[in-house]
């Protein structure tokens, strides 16, 4: 788990980032990760969520968002790495690990980079703190004031440190690098003087002097015409300097320590000779060119830093170049062993008598054109070669398994003095792939054997391959592997090889016989698409639409395959903007037949298409079948349950076809026991057209299952309507424990729900779609401010095309109380009216009774009323014969307060007393909820009525209730009253005997 602030507020698990939701929400975590393990406010949450003036209930919808990012926490597993959001009194403390959230790694490398002695070491560190930055800080959340000046601080802080590096890279004499990462951040932000002297010291030292002064007079200009005021001292030092010839100490953070001023009138330093630091303590191997680059110096270290004749992987983005000399061929040293491999073969002629070694095999292809980015992936890749010798990378069809693997390979190949042998097993093609014995035909005489004494048994091939590899330092790539048993053969026998594997299918058969690592490689991000559409079609087109380069990346869902067929679209149709692509793009009918490629030769063609069909046909019947009725899910995500719904199997059938379409990198579980699949997926799902009940059967099963969830989070209350006549019942349902379960199952699953409806709606079946909304009600009750409106309107609509007047108003009824939260009484009242009478003409009594009570609670909110009090007694009179307790418990606590607040305390308590001896035994559920209610007035009645003894107890009796249930209203309430009770006024009425 990893908490992002540094660009777009995030949380990112194994399985891909949590869906945070509005931009409020993003603001609540993001003030408490700015705090974390730190007490904060609930009032500096308020002032951080809302820029202007907050609404009356704030509070409420600040602990409504603390809700449900706990309830987020919950599905990305934050138990496991000691993540909690703690409540105390009125606040929250976000208690976590220092180092999942970026802006500590952030602080953590530069500091460490600071106490770096060789300045490649510090640009090493530099460069990967600067990575976490994903754009502006604090990106998608609210403009306030707290928020916008830690936004600030931290792009101060990166604006420093982009500087350090500069400087680091100016010690190395990388002076074109320096000013590489000066241009840029000059460019956008033109007024910091600091970060201009800074490039125009680096364009001198490049040899361009009068870029160097152009700078200098081009920012001049802008502090008069912008600020009115003139260059600082640092700024007119370096004009100076550069304008002379000569770098004063003041301003020199760039040059190399120790070295000499630049005379004045001489020429400024070559661009590509060394800084003279270097020359005096190169740290390069012997043997190495003493041109090589700091990066290099840094990451490679020294011959002796190996590990099994291997040498350690550099540190991230230090990666080592291919030798010069090196092509296709690694010559042994003069007066070096035969190694083993050479001395297997030397009775064959192979070695030419034995006179000299073979040179060591290349098999590999060209380093792929336009690879970027994936400075992770390749530092895991290290790690896992390291650790396990074999490694595994995965990932769905088109992200680039290939180009990661080869781009590695090239990187690494000096480590592997005997040579890097690859191979294609075509796992995934049309064709016959290979097997094990058609690539030891490569193989072998790769390894010096000639081709004529090569066994003709596979058993015989593999023995030989075995005893070649078996203390050779050689790399093995094979890509495109469908199964274990084809990789396992080919697998290098000793410990001084290793080998990357590559495939669409996650092979756990090599992790437990060969204990091979894992490398998950998963889509690029928004920047990483939009780098890979300049290096194809031209930076300066895409930089010319930033925006359309962005919505192209996410409608190709950052996967590179898309991105290169999109980036092909372009090339083919020069005249065309992005955005135009864009908006063909947008339409999902035409979405996939955009990002096909015909074909050559009668062949079936590329793309995203054929990938995902490719991967598709080589799936079990059962994964197979799964994956066709998924075209029919409405929702982003779905569990075993629903899955078992789509398939129409039991739980446990659907729970192994999803493992093998995770296998197949078709779904991701992003959290225990939840898959979603990415939308070109999706798109390519749904025109397989899944079965005709697919959908009926998933919609009953969240019918059903939202019930089960509603009785266990309110058993005491009676269901809000009855099971359709034509149900499709599943094998099997959830079980819900209580009402936390239900509470996170609703959490969980609230898009799925809302998409449901609108499929419901769209396919005409309007009676599962009023109940789909209505079924949420206990998660409304504790989330009222959450959004719910346009759900609960759809709602209502469904309910009245099927003139099911019980239906209609029972959601006209819930509608009203949600507005009448959100403070839009008259729309409340607009369906408040109609309910009572819906429900009447119904003949039920509690729909009758509710929708009553809600539309006295509109109605209150301007002050108690004759007609609102005569609703409430209407209301309880409704149920008082009926076994509806709960609803008579609603009409008589909001009755009481009427009484209180209409200045009858004696008769708001009579009405209290009568609600707490309903079912007094049992205070469950929403029963207990009323009670602590009821409670509460009932102490308030009290204290007004003077008897502050009785009113200290019952008050004390009520918060206990409402801490009980979890009820912050109650609470407060309570609370309220007993500071009251314990002013000095009311202590001396107390002592005069009141």
């Amino acid at each position: 788990m990893e908490f992002r602030l540094l660009g777009t507020v995030a949380i990112t698990t194994e399985a891909g980032e949590l869906p945070l939701g509005p931009a409020k929400r993003r603001s609540v975590l993001a003030a408490l990760l700015l705090r974390a393990n730190a007490v904060v406010p609930v009032d500096r949450l308020i002032d951080t969520v809302w820029a202007e003036c907050p609404p009356a209930r704030a509070r409420t919808v600040v602990q409504g968002h603390v809700s449900r990012l706990r309830a987020l926490f919950e599905q990305g597993g934050a138990d496991d790495y000691g993540v909690e959001l703690a409540t105390r009194a009125q606040a929250y403390e976000l208690r976590m690990p220092d180092h999942l959230l970026d802006t500590h790694r952030f602080e953590e490398m530069v500091q460490l980079a600071g106490h770096q002695k060789h300045p490649g070491d510090a640009v090493l560190m530099l460069r990967e703190a600067l990575a976490l930055w994903r754009g502006p800080a604090l990106t998608g959340t609210v403009a306030s004031e707290p928020l916008l000046g830690a936004a600030h601080a931290l792009e101060e802080t990166r604006l420093v440190t982009v500087e350090q590096l500069a400087a680091a890279y100016g010690r190395l004499g990388e002076h074109t690098k320096a000013a590489a990462v000066l241009r840029a951040e000059a460019a956008a932000h033109p007024l910091r003087e600091s970060l201009t002297a800074a490039l125009m010291l680096s364009l001198y030292r490049t040899g361009h002097q009068s870029d160097a002064l152009d700078c200098y007079h081009r920012t001049r200009t802008l502090l008069a015409d912008e600020l009115g005021v003139d260059p600082g001292p640092a700024l007119r030092a370096a004009y100076e300097a550069v304008l002379r010839g000569g770098i004063p100490g003041l301003i020199r953070g760039g040059m190399p320590r120790g070295a000499p001023d630049v005379a004045p009138g001489a020429a400024p330093p070559h661009p590509g000779s060394p800084a003279p630091e270097r020359l005096a303590s190169d740290r390069t191997p012997a043997g190495h060119a003493d041109g090589e680059t700091g990066a290099r110096d840094a990451g490679a270290g020294s011959e002796a830093a190996r590990t099994d004749g291997i040498p350690l992987s550099p540190a991230a983005g230090g990666a080592v170049d291919a030798s010069p000399g090196r092509v296709g061929t690694v010559a042994q040293p003069p007066g070096a062993p035969v190694p083993a491999w050479a001395e297997a073969t030397a009775g064959t002629g192979a070695l030419g008598g034995g006179a000299a070694a073979l040179p060591a095999p290349d098999l590999l292809p060209r380093t792929p054109r336009g690879f970027l980015g994936r400075e992770r992936e390749l530092a895991a890749l290290d790690a896992a070669v390291d650790a396990a010798r074999v490694a595994i990378v995965t990932g769905p069809a088109g992200v680039g398994k290939t180009a990661l693997a080869l781009h590695w390979a090239h990187l690494r190949a000096e480590r592997f003095a005997d040579g890097v042998l690859y191979a294609d097993l075509r796992g995934f093609s049309p064709d016959e792939g290979l097997d094990a014995a058609d690539v030891l035909r490569e193989f072998l005489p790769a390894l010096g054997v000639p081709p004529r004494q090569v066994p003709e048994s596979p058993t015989a091939a593999a023995a030989l391959y075995r005893s070649l590899t078996e203390d050779r330092a050689v790399l093995v790539v094979l890509d495109n592997v469908r199964g274990a048993d084809e990789a396992r053969p080919l697998l290098p026998a000793g410990a001084r090889g290793a080998a990357v594997v590559t495939s669409r299918l996650r092979l756990g058969g090599l992790v437990v016989t060969e204990l091979a690592r894992p490398v998950p490689l998963g889509v690029l991000g928004l920047e990483e698409s939009a780098a890979l559409l300049a290096a194809a079609v031209g930076a300066d087109r895409v930089a010319a639409e930033p925006a359309a380069a962005h919505r192209l990346a996410a409608l190709c869902d950052g996967l590179p395959l898309a991105l290169r067929v999109t980036a092909a679209q372009l090339a083919a149709r020069p005249h065309w903007r992005l955005a135009d692509l864009a908006a063909e793009l947008a339409d999902e009918q035409r979405r996939l037949a955009l990002l096909s490629v015909d074909g050559s030769g009668g062949g079936e063609g590329q793309g995203v298409p054929a990938a995902l069909r490719l991967t598709v046909q080589g799936l079990p019947d059962e994964a197979a079948l799964l994956f066709r009725q998924l075209g029919a899910l409405p929702g982003q995500d779905l569990d075993r349950h629903a899955a078992a719904a789509l398939l129409d199997r039991p739980p446990a059938v659907a729970a192994e076809a999803l493992d093998r379409l995770c296998d197949a990198h078709l779904l991701t579980e992003y959290a225990p026991g939840r898959h979603t699949l990415h939308d070109l997926v999706r798109l390519y799902a749904r025109g397989l057209h899944p079965d005709e009940e697919a959908l009926l059967r998933l919609l009953d099963h969240y019918t059903l299952t939202a019930m089960a969830a509603a009785r266990a989070a309110e058993p005491d209350d009676l269901p809000c309507c009855a099971v359709p006549p034509d149900v499709r019942r599943p094998s099997a349902l959830p079980h819900f424990a209580g009402r936390d379960a239900a509470l996170l199952w609703y959490a969980a699953e609230r898009d799925n729900l809302a998409a449901a409806v609108a499929a419901a709606r769209a396919a005409g079946r309007h009676d599962r779609a009023w109940r789909l909304a209505l079924l949420q009600w206990p998660y409304m009750l504790w989330n009222s401010h959450d959004g719910w409106v346009p759900l609960l309107e759809a709602g209502v609509d469904s309910a009245a095309r099927e003139d099911d007047p019980d239906a209609e108003s029972r959601a006209r009824a819930l509608l009203g109380w949600l507005l009448t939260q959100d403070g839009r009484v008259p729309e409340a009242l607009v369906h408040l009216r109609l309910a009572p009478e819906l429900a009447a003409r119904a003949g039920d009594a509690s729909s009758e009774a509710t929708a009553l009570v809600n539309l006295a609670v509109a109605l209150d909110t301007t002050g108690v009323t004759p007609e609102s009090l005569a609703h409430t007694a209407r209301a309880a009179a409704l149920v008082r014969d009926g076994d509806d307790v709960i609803t008579e418990l609603l009409a008589l606590e909001h009755r009481s307060r009427q009484l209180l607040a209409a200045g009858d305390p004696a008769g708001a308590l009579s009405c209290a007393h009568h609600g707490l001896k309903l079912d007094g035994d049992t205070v469950n559920g929403l029963l207990g909820l009323r009670h602590g209610m009821l409670t509460a007035t009932a102490g308030a009645a009290l204290l007004a009525l003077g008897r502050t003894a009785e009113a200290e107890a019952t008050l004390t009796r009520a918060r206990e209730l409402g801490l009980t249930h979890a009820h912050q209203e109650t609470v407060h309430r309570a609370e309220t009253h007993l500071r009251h009770l314990r002013t000095p006024e009311t202590a001396a009425c107390r002592g005069a005997g009141g």
